[in-house]
């Protein structure tokens, strides 16, 4: 199964029209990508909740790390450098954090407010190497600046 990219922006559209409250707004998202693709083995948001600190937010799967610092994994190197990780293979990664030792590849993209102001990530975890392309991360990234945009 492969996500129809158009028809998941238009139900998430749908979903979250009018919708303000980031936490809804996440845990709507978390659902919605998760089960539109078989790739898709763990989603979910991390928050910033402190200058440098991320913490688990709304997510789809097995259980993830509770938190993460900025100076730690893929999560913390998207929050610090505010640029999406595309990695194909976590081992080869510096600094990747094992929250499920079954997780090969990971793509993972930042998550902002209408103002700019970063509001965390959103964490995507795949048991299959090498899961993720360009395309998902652009139409994802898409996805997340469209729902966000208002979130406050």
């Amino acid at each position: 199964m492969t996500v129809d990219y158009t028809d998941l922006t238009k139900t998430i559209a749908a979903l979250t029209e009018g919708e303000t409250d980031t936490v809804a707004l996440m845990a709507t998202l978390a659902c919605e990508v998760h089960h539109a693709d078989d790739r898709f083995h763990w989603t979910g948001f991390y928050r910033v909740v402190a200058p440098e600190l991320l913490k688990i937010g709304p997510y789809q799967g097995g259980h993830g790390c509770l938190v993460i610092p900025f100076s730690r994994g893929v999560c913390g190197a998207c929050a610090r450098t505010g640029e999406v990780q595309l990695v194909p293979d976590v081992d080869a990664f510096p600094g990747h954090i094992a929250c499920a030792s079954s997780t090969r590849s990971e793509l993972v993209l930042p998550v902002r407010d209408g103002a700019g102001r970063l509001l965390g990530v959103f964490d995507i975890d795949s048991d299959f190497p090498d899961a993720f392309t360009e395309g998902d991360a652009t139409a994802l990234q898409a996805i997340l600046d469209e729902v966000f945009a208002t979130a406050g």
